[in-house]
């Protein structure tokens, strides 16, 4: 119904409609905020090389020269290594090429602020 089709008789159906909908509003708040407060998954866990490799989806022999070239934090114990989970997205996010996104507010700032204009001397 539009507010222009609205009668005193039909005011305690939308009230009764409009509480329906604040009450299964309040569930969805109610569920999200338990999503949240819920433990998080553990990701200070340790990895083998070949699931760090299949986490990464990249061949052992690329996940070994980039060990040595871009120095991933990895721990030694005898003749294996292993590595953190929560490390290893660190070193991806660090190593990303491109920025993360901007929002479109962010994008517009970062124009604005790029670009000064110039005073007009005509309207001086």
């Amino acid at each position: 119904m539009t507010a222009t089709e609205l009668t005193f008789n039909d005011l305690p159906k939308v009230v009764g409609e409009l509480c329906e909908r604040i009450a299964s509003m309040e569930n969805l708040l109610r569920d999200n905020l338990n999503r949240q407060s819920e433990p998080k998954e553990n990701l200070h866990v340790p990895m083998t090389v070949q699931e760090a490799c299949t986490y990464l989806k990249m061949p052992v022999s690329t996940f070994y020269y980039k060990i040595k070239k871009d120095s991933i934090p990895v721990i030694k114990q005898g003749k294996h290594l292993y590595i953190y989970r929560d490390e290893l997205d660190k070193w991806l996010e660090s190593s990303r090429k491109t920025s993360v996104p901007l929002t479109y507010e962010e994008e517009n700032e970062a124009m604005y602020s790029s670009h000064r204009r110039k005073p007009n001397p005509k309207n001086w």
